[in-house]
Order: structure tokens, then sequence, then C-alpha cells
């Protein structure tokens, strides 16, 4: 139809901010869009940090993205959710996400590193309040952790709903980070009689382990044997 809009997709890359752009190793910094939701979307485990009483918290807990959106839960009574009422302007925090994908082992001790792929989220967070949100960001939140998990268990009931509590952020001040490759030594020490290379790292999954109540003829989910 004339003069309808049509929606927009969001830019491919993320607006650097001098919070986002890295003092040290800026090459390895990256804006890009698809780049950080993959590092998001791979892990489960985040660390949430604020100011608390004028001092530093950091607390790992688990988030779920839910496009331009995070979510991160907890219980009503633990710190960051007590902070981000909607009554207030909401708490400042700052999010991380890390892999670990190799040791790399130079011949100097120096040029030990590793090769990562991290996300950094700056901004605002605030408590879920519409309840409608809160169930598909507590979904969310199972999904992320096992895809598929949430529409096969039973949902959390008023009384579970009442004592969880999940803050929103936005992905809008975000870089992502990362190092690949091999060890990279000085000139002069590659002849140096050390071992060097790198080790690989890979997150593995073992047999599923059944519970030991665990009603009669229920068999493994399809989305469990494809982890």
């Amino acid at each position: 139809m004339q003069g309808t809009q049509q929606p927009t997709s969001p830019p491919a890359v993320y607006s650097p901010t001098d919070r986002t752009v890295p003092t040290r190793s800026a090459q390895r910094a990256s804006y890009d869009r698809e780049l950080v939701h993959a590092i998001l979307d791979e892990g489960y485990v985040c660390h949430l940090g604020f100011v608390r009483d004028g001092a530093p918290v950091v607390l790992p807990t688990l988030y779920g993205r839910v496009g331009e959106l995070l979510y991160v839960h907890g219980s009503t009574g633990s710190r960051p959710l007590r902070m981000t009422g909607e009554a207030d302007p909401g708490l400042a925090v700052c999010l991380t996400v890390t892999h670990v994908d190799g040791l790399v082992l130079a011949r100097s001790a120096f040029h030990h590193s590793i090769n990562y792929r991290s996300v950094v989220v700056h901004g605002i967070a605030h408590q879920v309040t519409d309840p409608e949100e809160k169930l598909t960001a507590l979904d969310a939140l199972v999904d992320h952790v096992v895809p598929g998990r949430s529409s096969d268990s039973r949902p959390a009931n008023k009384k579970e709903l009442a004592a969880t509590a999940v803050i929103r952020l936005d992905l809008d001040e975000v870089s992502a980070k990362l190092r690949t490759g091999g060890v990279d030594d000085e000139p002069e020490d590659l002849a140096l009689p050390h071992w060097a290379g790198v080790i690989p790292v890979r997150r593995e999954y073992g047999a599923p382990l059944a519970d030991a109540d665990l009603a009669p003829g229920i068999a493994l989910p399809d989305y469990l044997t494809a982890l």
C-alpha cells in the first residue's frame, strides 16, 4: 500500500562509543552485529557488574537473548534486581560474556596468551514488570541453555513467578573482542628449546544421566540428543 512504512533492519554494526573502544589491542575489537549475537548465543553464563554503596560488584548469572534485548534472571531478593525497579531510572551495568578457544603457549613467558571471543555490553538495566514479557523472558532463559526445553517442562506457577525477577538490558552500547591464531614470539626467541603452539579448548557435553525418579517410558528428547 502506498505510504506504508516498511520495517527497517538494524544496522549491520553497533556504533562505537568511548566505553566500547578498547585502549589496548584495539585491532581485536569488532562491532559486527552478527558476530556479537553469535558469541552471546553460544554461551549462557554472563558476569553482571554494577556499583553498590560505592563499591564494584560482579555477579555470575544466566542470561538469554531475544533480538536486541538481553534478559537476566535471579531472586527478587538479589541486589541488582532490587535496584532495577521501573519506578527508578534503572541500574547502570556492564555485562560480559567470554569464550576461551585455545591456550597459546609461547617460547617466552611474556607472549603466552589465550584465543578467546568476548562481548561487553554497557547500559541501564530495568526490571521486567509486564507479565507477558516476563514469561517470554523466562522461556528465553531456559531455551538459551537448552533449545526446546521451555516447551518440554512445566511453566512457572504464580508463586514461582512472584519469587523470580528478570531484568532487561538493551543491546545498544556493545563491542566484541577476540584473539585468534598462533604464537607471536620475538624473532630472536624462535630457536629457543621450548615447545610452542596452541592447545585448543572445546566445550563438550557428556551423555545425559536420567533422574532416579524419572517415570517409566519417558525417552530422551531429540533436542538433548542434538547437543
